[in-house]
């Protein structure tokens, strides 16, 4: 008797040892002379478009099947255009994932009109890194720290609403009364930085910390720009010497609503697919989107770019969402209305 219950056992093992592998096979065999595409939201040459792009070079060595990953430009309404589509006209079988802006977890809540997907049901795969966004301004305008913008009108470059670009200076304005004129209508970082040479504008009130050292680090260096505040829950350790935007918020409603919206900044860089994946698939992209971004190869070409990885896995920015997902709905309203005002 003793046995068979040992022979049963054996034989169980066997199985479960046996369903991983079987997974892992029957999607190799799909991947298999297969192409995956990567849908970009944003415009192309941001800091979000680049790494969208290296991680096309490598992600494919790490799915099962070696599939060929082609980065695909789908720009329109700060990443809005590239997730709406992706999310209720797929692919839905694993073969396209998108790199959206931070801004579209919050999406739902702070700009229903315009976002016709519930990132809840979104299949997140990971994050490249948690961010810290900086306000900058070129150094023959007067603005030099928080308090002029306070006092004095700066005009900053934009893509689009649902970027942070648009969206942190037009709530700062409404929640403290900051003086930011936001100019939308850019591509992308390269033609702000183009039009706060010419003066068209006068800088930049929200933009990735990495992206400035890695369009124009020249400008750090050589004191061209003055970068005066910066968007976090916590200092970069870069940054320490720049005060946090954060530091305006004096009452708990106030606090609330920043930490909304900052909260986008821990999601980072996120790449996602649309629902109804097949289950294996999702665990085999997630696994290789994790090991990625620790392949010396990837990490070599991501410090040439100058791109910042603090990963976080699909698991972790699921977790995220879904806390965003429960901001109390007088919160919600209270930015939404912010960002509403023109």
């Amino acid at each position: 008797m003793r046995l068979h219950v040992i022979a049963a056992g054996a034989m169980l093992a066997l199985g479960i040892g046996a369903a991983p592998a079987l997974a892992q096979d029957e999607v190799a065999s799909f991947y298999a002379g297969k192409q995956i595409r990567i849908l970009i939201g944003p415009n192309i040459g941001t800091g979000y478009d680049v790494t969208a792009r290296v991680i096309a070079r490598h992600i494919g060595n790490h799915i099962p099947g070696k599939p060929t990953v082609v980065p695909q430009s789908m720009p329109g309404a700060g990443s809005m255009t590239m997730t709406n589509t992706l999310y209720n006209q797929g692919p839905f079988d694993g073969t396209a994932m998108g790199a959206s802006h931070n801004g579209m977890p919050a999406a739902p809540m702070l700009t229903p009109s315009s976002a016709r997907f519930d990132s809840a049901k979104i299949i997140w795969l990971g994050s490249t890194n948690r961010e810290s966004q900086i306000s900058y301004s070129w150094h023959t305008v007067p603005i030099k720290s928080i308090q002029d913008v306070l006092t004095k009108e700066f005009s900053v470059g934009s893509q689009a609403p649902g970027s942070s670009m648009n969206d942190f200076p037009v709530v700062m304005n409404a929640l403290f009364g900051t003086k930011f004129k936001v100019v939308n209508g850019y591509k992308g970082t390269a033609e702000i930085h183009k039009a706060m040479e010419t003066g068209e504008v006068q800088g930049v009130g929200a933009a990735n910390w990495t992206s400035l050292l890695s369009f124009n680090e020249n400008w750090v260096k050589e004191n061209k720009v003055a970068v005066f505040g910066q968007y976090a829950l916590k200092s970069h350790p870069d940054l320490k010497h720049v005060p946090l935007w954060l530091d305006l918020a004096k009452t708990e409603p106030d606090k609330q609503a920043m930490n909304l919206l900052l909260s986008r900044l821990e999601a980072g860089r996120p790449f996602f697919l649309p629902p109804d994946v097949p289950a294996a698939r999702i665990t085999a992209l997630r696994r290789a989107f994790d090991a990625t971004l620790k392949d010396p190869a990837f990490l070599a070409e991501a410090t040439k770019a100058k791109l910042e990885i603090d990963p976080m896995n699909g698991e972790e920015l699921t977790i995220l969402v879904a806390q965003i997902s429960k901001t109390a709905p007088d919160v919600a309203a209270r930015v939404r209305a912010a960002l509403a005002v023109k």
